[in-house]
């Protein structure tokens, strides 16, 4: 394989991911997968792939505009509700994301990080989840924001609250969660027997641990390789 594709959103988890990957030094292909996607969202991930490509000679810049395809496929389906729309969107870009790996023998790097993948699950099977490779996902958020500062990721994404980009309606993932990323982690660490200073007090703390392990158990079907059917020997 010579290299990477990367789908970029705006957010710092992309940024991160796909500033890793031009500094392999390798092809890199950075890309822009707009559906109804916010125009401030848009425009600070297209700054980033400007800016990689400036300072990288491998990392080529891609557009597919998915807008039409979600609208033709929103129509072919039956009713969807809002949840299986998101999730569509989701898997829409992966499926662009590989097609355009296959045409640059290049490998599909994730973009999400330890909370994410391993903590709450807060991923699309088979959309955001599908990759082959996640540079980022043993890192809690907190050191992916440190990782972006070192590797000069600009202040726009730096300072922008996190979101998935699937719902067109501005929601921000701490809306979505019910959560910080700061009370998840903290959460997390304390599940893991790793208590930490600095997190959610009093009742507030217990709904954040509850909230955490609910999470954890409804989305652990995306954490462990898919069930298997498995048949007996005497059968066969």
């Amino acid at each position: 394989m010579r290299g990477f594709v990367v789908g970029v959103s705006g957010g710092i988890d992309s940024a991160v991911t796909s500033a890793l990957c031009a500094a392999t030094g390798l092809e890199v292909a950075v890309c822009d997968l707009p559906i109804r996607q916010a125009a401030a969202e848009r425009d600070r991930g297209r700054a980033h792939m400007a800016s990689l490509a400036a300072k990288w000679p491998g990392v080529q810049e891609v557009t597919v505009d998915l807008g039409g395809v979600f609208d033709a496929l929103v129509e072919a389906l039956p009713a969807t509700d809002e949840l299986a729309q998101a999730n569509a969107r989701a898997r829409l870009r992966m499926t662009a994301l590989y097609a355009v790996a296959a045409g640059r023998q290049a490998l599909v790097a994730g973009t999400g990080n330890k909370v994410e993948d391993f903590g709450v699950g807060f991923y699309t099977k088979y959309g955001d989840g599908g990759v082959d490779l996640s540079p980022i996902a043993d890192l809690l958020k907190s050191e992916v924001y440190a990782l972006g500062a070192h590797l000069g990721v600009s202040a726009d994404i730096l300072s922008a609250p996190p979101t998935d980009g699937l719902w067109g309606d501005g929601r921000t993932d701490e809306d979505a969660l019910g959560a910080t990323y700061d009370e998840l982690e903290w959460a997390m660490e304390r599940e893991a027997g790793r208590p930490r200073q600095g997190g959610p007090v009093g009742m507030r703390g217990e709904e954040v641990r509850a909230l955490y392990r609910r999470l954890h158990a409804a989305n652990r079907h995306k954490m462990v390789p898919i069930p298997v059917c498995i048949l007996p020997d005497s059968l066969r």
